[in-house]
Parts: structure tokens; sequence; C-alpha cells
């Protein structure tokens, strides 16, 4: 009995199977109440006493490498089952992955960087925590000027002179200040101001600044830059100058493009008049080329600046500026194409 025992040790360690019911059928043959083993500890009671230790011993040697056998096949048989659910065939096309989409006002920056950059301008970027000279006092704005009023900045309490800069020209001056002319950049970025919200208007919003230094440059340069601008963004190159004034520029100018009447939007958008007012320019001011340490009597320059979120919303006609701030995953979604 004791041999017969051994052959069944060693049938059970040479064993594999490649189902469940393999398994099954295993444990019932060695395990079942009516199987080997069981048959073995029948057999017990009737061996002499003097085997019975010996005998005892092996018997339960082949159930417990049995029970073993078993357990170590289902663990395997469950980790392959796992491995081919999460892999599956790995001969079948991907899962579609889900399309993301960039941010209407990235969209639009991008575009506004790529048309610039096809003459000529770069980028550059600065600090929107600024000081009081970068933000205000170098662009010629007096100190008791209405735009460091309280209710249009937002001011660090800690520090009086330390504040959320109102406009990207803070960045036009610090790279004035590193670099002599020529000088042809252009500043994106998020500005801040102490203003209602409403569907109009935002106190954090998005503008880009271009700055162009060089010599003999005239308003005839700004007009033809901007005209260039105006029909690569909008497809519209019926563009007019009106007199404004900027404390940084001189002579300045608001910019409109002429944006039709098609239709009813185009009716409510230009208020029936068809012209849309898009940004502001104008000639540097001699006083903030000296401030940034350029000689305005060598050198002159223009400037220009506008909201990216304004014109977000005329591209992609959007009728609430706050949309762009609420993180609305179903408003986001439509951008998906726009990549």
């Amino acid at each position: 009995m004791i041999d017969k025992i051994k052959e069944y040790i060693a049938e059970v360690d040479a064993f594999k199977a490649k189902s469940k019911e393999e398994i099954e059928a295993f444990r019932i043959k060695f395990s079942g109440r009516k199987g080997i083993i069981n048959d073995f500890f029948t057999e017990f009671r009737t061996v002499a006493n003097e085997q019975k230790k010996e005998l005892g011993q092996a018997i339960n040697t082949l159930k417990i490498a049995a029970e073993e056998k078993v357990q170590l096949l289902k663990e395997e048989f469950e980790a392959n089952v796992e491995e081919k659910g999460s892999y599956g065939d790995l001969t079948r096309p991907a899962a579609p992955i889900a399309l993301g989409s960039r941010h209407p006002i990235s969209l639009v920056k991008n575009q506004i960087i790529d048309i610039f950059s096809r003459i000529g301008f770069n980028v550059s970027e600065g600090p929107e925590i600024e000081d009081d000279w970068h933000n205000f006092t170098a662009l010629n704005l007096p100190e008791y000027h209405p735009a460091r009023d309280m209710q249009d900045t937002f001011f660090i309490q800690t520090d009086p002179d330390i504040l959320l800069r109102t406009h990207t020209s803070s960045v036009q001056v610090r790279y004035m200040e590193n670099n002599q002319p020529p000088i042809r950049t252009i500043s994106p970025g998020r500005v801040y101001r102490n203003e209602a919200i409403s569907a109009r208007s935002h106190c954090f919003f998005h503008q880009v600044e271009g700055l162009y230094i060089d010599k003999d440059v005239s308003f005839s340069d700004l007009k033809q830059t901007l005209q260039y601008f105006t029909t690569a963004l909008f497809g519209k190159s019926e563009i007019r100058l009106r007199p404004s004034y900027f404390p940084f520029t001189e002579p300045s100018a608001e910019v409109d493009v002429y944006w039709g009447l098609e239709t009813e939007t185009d009716y409510k958008m230009t208020k029936g008049t068809g012209w849309l007012e898009i940004m502001g320019c104008g000639m540097v001011d001699p006083n903030v080329l000296k401030n940034c340490n350029i000689d305005p009597e060598v050198y002159s320059g223009f400037a220009f600046g506008m909201g990216i979120d304004r014109i977000a919303l005329l591209v992609y006609g959007i009728s609430d500026i706050r949309m762009l701030s609420e993180n609305d995953i179903r408003f986001l979604e439509q951008f998906k194409s726009a990549l």
C-alpha cells in the first residue's frame, strides 16, 4: 500500500490542468467523498498496529500534496483568466481614445502668435504680479491717473507698490529694458482688473500686446501691420482707425474692423453699424522710450493691444465671456475639432 501511495503522490506532482473542469475532476478523484484518499483511510482501519504510523504519514502526505496542488492550479488559472481579461486579443484594434480639446482662448492665442510670427514678431512673457514702475510709471501714467484707482486695480495689501498687472504692457517695458532696438515682440498673458463680472467683462482676462521699435517707424507701418493681422485672422480686410487716447502712445487710435451686417447676430454685435472695435494702438510715446533707456531721437515705434477673450467671442460666436472660465465640459467639448 505504501508503494501505491507513493505512485499517487508522483501523479499529483506531475498533474497539469488546462481548464477549471480538469482541476475539479482532479480534486474529486483524490479528495472527494469517494476519492482515493478516503479509500486509503478506510483501509487504514484494517492495517496492523505496527504499520499504522508509517501508513498514516504516507496518507497524510498524499492528502496535503493533493490539496496544495488543487489550490496552486486554481490560483494559476485565475491569474491567467485575469490577464486575458485585461489584455484580451492583442491582435484586435485598440479601443478608441477620447479626443481632448484645446481651450478656445489657447486656440485664438496660438492663431495670433502664428500670424505675427510670420512677419518677424517673437513672443515675450513676464510676471503677473508686478510693481508700480513696470505697470504704471514707466508707461507714462501719472501718479493720480484713474487707472491707479483701487476700483480698477488689484493691489497687494502688504505692499502698495505691488499689484496684479492690469495689462501686458508691463512685459513690453521689461523687454525694452533688456533689449536694444530693433524690437519686434508680442506679449500674450493673463491680466487682472477690479471690474464687475458680466456677460461682456470679467475681473481677469487675457491680452496680447505688440511692440515694434526701430528707426523711421511710422504710423503707416502700424496701419499696414494691423491690416495684415485682421485679414489673416478674420478674413476681413476693411479696417478703420479712430482717434483715441492712451497715456503710453501718441498719437493713439481705436481699431475697428468691418464685420458686416449679414445676420441678426452681426446687427447685435455691431449695434447696427457693421463696425466692430477690436483693439487699441498708437505710436510709442517718447517718454516711454526714455524710461526704458531708448533714445527717442533715434528710434520710434508703435504698440497695439487686444483682448484675446473678446477675439475668441467673435471668432467662435460665444455670447458670454464667463463661459471661458467656468470649465463646463459640455462647452469645451465643442472645440475638439479645432485642434
